[in-house]
């Protein structure tokens, strides 16, 4: 019974943390973003006391019930195992000793590696993460083709209630390292179970330290037990000892197998109001990590962003010098800190806007999500990567201050504009500009030519996009290290009062 309540809300939520990646059209409503609110690290880094208290408290009451349940990272793995067990008929797990200072090595390394600013080694280990761009960059675009196949074949028999999205690179750098974190995270599961949760996870392991000190607990009744070691063979943390009759409880993630497997009732799930003998006291060493860890999201590691001059071939050489960090970034190093690189953002975005970067932010802050405006531009009035991001690296904004939000300033380069060297009329920079800090000036004749205020600029991207110069571009948006709030005049606009038709 209890392994079919875990099995069921397993499968759910990680069907709708799945199907919440891969929405184009909205289905979801956007206050689902709560699945991933309620991740560990997410909510460490956001500060999310409420969620965090929850899940400590969760685990110290009912063990790693997150890493079986709640962490998609969890499941995957999970169904890995059970095709696993499928295809080789027979799927038998053995007891294995406790790596022990490999987990503790990498939790630490992680650790310090985030105190210093260097953020992208707690983006590659954080399963969550890990999973967003699984989704993102692996299953999406195969989602999207299987949604255009569809479209196809209903338009053929005058059906039209699917419609054709567009399928963009999202950088190969992001994608390579997603399928490898795929392939290796799928093997050690098909081989081993979860091998990742209880040697290399941070979360796993700060959450496993916990579990040991939990009020339900997986136990022996010795009275029963004849140690077959069916409860072994059926342990996918290879945590039990069946010839000794000791969990560790620090890798057990209360799966329930081990109670389904047992044919003499042997196995229970029960409260332990003293410490079993098996459990061995707490190392003070330990202690003093775990509070290290707890207190990561309070500490303010800097580290200044190193920039990427980023050629391209022009009639004057552009250089991008600063990337163009998403809506609510707030700065460099505060983006820095608290992205985990999970790309939520860059699947939610309705103008597929936003893109892993490489190098642009430096060393630790690859494959955190920039602005590129090749397939579209920031909508003035859009929040929603703000809105749903988990870990607060992009602080909510209402409409309101996203408009007096800037993260770039306008450049204009008049050797490449098409009026300076056809001398033909353009002005499609202005007219999609939302604050008219590019607007037109008289040039020669009847011609106009734009001119740029770069202080009332949101960096919002529309004139670079749709800046018909080729090959290269005449206007373009600089990055801010440290986004700006601008004031923008409005102008008055007198009221009118029509009595009749005015033809």
């Amino acid at each position: 019974m209890l392994k079919k309540v875990r099995v069921t809300a397993s499968v759910v939520l990680f069907a709708l943390i799945t199907l919440y990646f891969l929405d184009f059209a909205g289905f979801l409503p956007e206050n689902f973003s709560v699945l991933a609110d309620i991740q560990f690290i997410p909510a460490l880094l956001a500060l999310n006391i409420v969620v965090l208290i929850a899940l400590v408290v969760l685990t110290l009451i009912f063990g790693r019930v997150y890493c079986s349940s709640i962490c998609p990272m969890g499941i995957y793995q999970d169904i890995v195992a059970w095709f696993s067990k499928k295809a080789r008929k027979k799927k038998r797990y053995t007891y294995s000793k406790a790596k022990t200072i490999l987990r503790w090595s990498v939790l630490g390394a992680t650790l310090i590696a985030f105190l210093s600013g260097f953020t992208f080694l707690l983006g590659m280990l954080d399963p969550y993460g890990a999973y967003g761009r699984f989704v993102t960059h692996l299953f999406r675009p195969a989602y999207l083709a299987g949604n255009n196949l569809l479209e196809t074949i209903f338009t053929s028999f005058n059906n039209y209630s699917l419609y054709k999205v567009g399928i963009y690179s999202l950088g190969l750098f992001s994608m390579i390292m997603a399928l490898v974190t795929l392939l290796v995270i799928g093997f050690l599961a098909w081989k081993n179970g979860r091998t990742y949760c209880n040697t290399i996870c941070p979360v796993g392991t700060t959450l496993g330290f916990l579990s040991r000190f939990s009020l339900f607990k997986i136990q022996f009744a010795d009275e029963k037990c004849n140690m077959c070691g069916l409860c072994s063979m059926k342990c996918k943390a290879s945590c039990i000892d069946s010839k000794n009759k000791i969990v560790d409880y620090s890798r057990c993630v209360t799966c329930f197998n081990c109670i389904e497997a047992c044919k003499r009732s042997a196995m229970r799930y029960a409260p332990v109001f003293t410490r079993s003998k098996e459990s061995k006291p707490a190392d003070e060493s330990k202690r003093r990590f775990l509070l290290a860890t707890l207190v990561t999201s309070l500490a303010a590691g800097k580290l200044i962003a190193q920039t990427v001059t980023q050629p391209s071939l022009s009639k004057r050489e552009l250089k991008r010098q600063t990337p163009i960090a998403p809506p609510g970034a707030l700065s460099f190093d505060h983006f820095r800190e608290k992205c985990i690189s999970c790309h939520l953002c860059v699947s939610k975005c309705p103008s597929h806007v936003i893109k892993p970067a490489f190098l642009e932010y430096g060393p630790g802050g690859m494959m955190q999500p920039k602005l590129y405006f090749d397939h579209g531009f920031c909508n003035y009035d859009c929040t929603v990567c703000c809105d749903i991001c988990p870990t607060d690296a992009l602080v909510k904004l209402t409409g309101e201050e996203k408009h007096h939000t800037q993260m770039g300033r306008v450049n204009f380069i008049i050797e490449n504009c098409i009026v300076y060297y056809d001398e033909t009329n353009c002005g499609a920079c202005s007219e999609h500009c939302p604050t008219q800090a590019v607007y037109m000036v008289p040039y020669k004749g009847s011609l106009t030519i734009p001119e740029t205020n770069p202080n009332i600029c949101v960096g919002c991207g529309g004139c670079e996009y749709v800046c018909p110069a080729i090959p290269y571009k005449a206007i373009y948006v600089e990055g801010l290290t440290a986004h700006n709030t601008i004031e923008i005049k409005q102008e008055k606009v007198e009221e009118v009062t029509i009595d009749e038709f005015g033809f």
